[in-house]
């Protein structure tokens, strides 16, 4: 059995740039291979760590220009109104602890629909998913129990597995986001990340598994 390893940040906004081009890659994977053959995992990155203190101005217009690159190479869309609707903080943590908690109370089901209610909350709603009142309404959108959430994604044991995601992912060598990796019997191959053409990394998916 092989393994597709996507290591990722909800609040990375070139995983929201490449977000369409995964969605593709994901359902084609299911699409196209066996129960067995090949499985996905999602890997929370970790972005930034937990913190309460307002990003100081050069983190603000650093990010702002990242939209701006990202929407001029790929069409992506980002709601600017963020930058003047909330107190933003340099605090991924969160959100990867909402995607990690949405993950073990579906069994997996509801994981990707988590990431995009992230995703959508931040870029298009101009929302902060570093505040557990957004991550909260993501829940309740995916249709996950919000008091079972917020119990969950609080607790000691979402953020052990946060931890050791985020360590599992260095080790593989997935630092930036967003990563790719196929875990095959030979052992972990990395495989380029293509902003706009889904069938570019399918392609080095099957040669490797070929």
């Amino acid at each position: 059995m092989a393994t597709l390893i996507y290591v990722h940040d909800p609040m990375c906004s070139w995983c929201w740039g490449f977000a369409p081009v995964w969605q593709t890659v994901y359902n084609t994977i299911h699409q196209d291979y066996q129960p067995g053959e090949l499985t996905v995992r999602l890997v929370a990155g970790g972005l930034a760590p937990d913190s309460d203190k307002p990003m100081a101005a050069e983190m603000k217009d650093q990010i702002r220009t990242y939209w701006q690159k990202i929407e001029q190479l790929l069409g992506t869309r980002f709601n600017y109104d963020f930058w003047t609707k909330n107190v933003p903080r340099r605090s991924t943590y969160p959100a990867c602890r909402a995607v990690i908690t949405a993950r073990e109370l579906s069994g997996g089901d509801c994981e990707m629909a988590m990431i995009t209610a992230i995703q959508q909350a931040y870029y298009l709603l101009a929302e902060n998913p570093s505040n557990n009142e957004v991550l909260l309404d993501c829940a309740e959108k995916t249709g996950i129990n919000s008091k079972h959430f917020e119990q969950f994604m609080k607790s000691p044991e979402c953020d052990a597995l946060l931890m050791e995601e985020i360590r599992f992912a260095r080790s593989i060598g997935g630092n930036s986001f967003p990563s790719l990796f196929l875990e095959v019997a030979e052992g972990v191959h990395e495989i380029p990340v293509d902003y706009q053409n889904p069938e570019v990394i399918l392609k080095s998916i099957s040669d490797l598994m070929s």
